[in-house]
């Protein structure tokens, strides 16, 4: 059986840990992760978390500079089984629904899509414009799987670690990827 292969991408957005505590567990389940990091990304993991850029990029199997747009993940003859933006910028979100490739991260976004690959976007921003709504409608259209970072409580969360936990789990969800982050909801008691 062939490992699965995803590309994560953490972009300038509120939200770092997210995508760090999606890398640990990416690996935990087996996948191969090929990481892109945007310079914002970069600088929000520094301020939002007690890791390094460096220590993130320890924890993936491929890192990939966010301007080299010439990377692997830039060509649809790379095989990948998907994306995953976390946290995804509303910038970044609207440079996918557009087609405007201006960075690694959008592009190889854009090549998921062309070769219909599950592409999965974490927008943090709130509240939303409208014109943040249109571009995620854009993108839910074209088959994009949009999953804001909202906080639920039937799990009953003791700490912030539970909720990222199962924010990241829920993430994992969607992509059919098993994990042992939180126990699904049963029905009532």
């Amino acid at each position: 059986m062939q490992k699965r292969r995803m590309i994560v991408a953490i972009t300038g957005a509120s939200g770092a840990i997210l995508g760090i505590r999606l890398i640990e567990e990416l690996h935990r389940a087996g996948v191969e992760v090929h990481l892109i990091i945007s310079d914002w990304g970069q600088r929000t993991i520094s301020l939002e978390t007690d890791y390094t850029v460096e220590q993130v990029c320890a924890l993936a199997d491929t890192v990939y500079p966010a301007d080299d747009l010439a990377a692997a993940v830039s060509s649809g003859s790379f095989p990948v089984d998907g994306m995953i933006v976390i946290p995804c910028s509303m910038k970044t979100l609207a440079g996918i629904a557009n087609g405007f490739s201006s960075n690694l991260i959008e592009r190889a976004a854009d090549v998921t899509l062309k070769e219909r690959r599950p592409l999965l976007l974490v927008p943090r921003e709130s509240p939303v414009s409208r014109i943040h709504l249109r571009n995620m409608l854009t993108l839910s259209e074209m088959g994009v799987i949009i999953q804001p970072p909202c906080v639920e409580f039937y799990t009953r969360p003791k700490s912030l670690t539970d909720m990222i936990d199962y924010l990241v789990g829920k993430t994992m969800d969607e992509l059919k990827i098993e994990h042992e982050l939180f126990v699904p909801w049963g029905g009532s008691e």
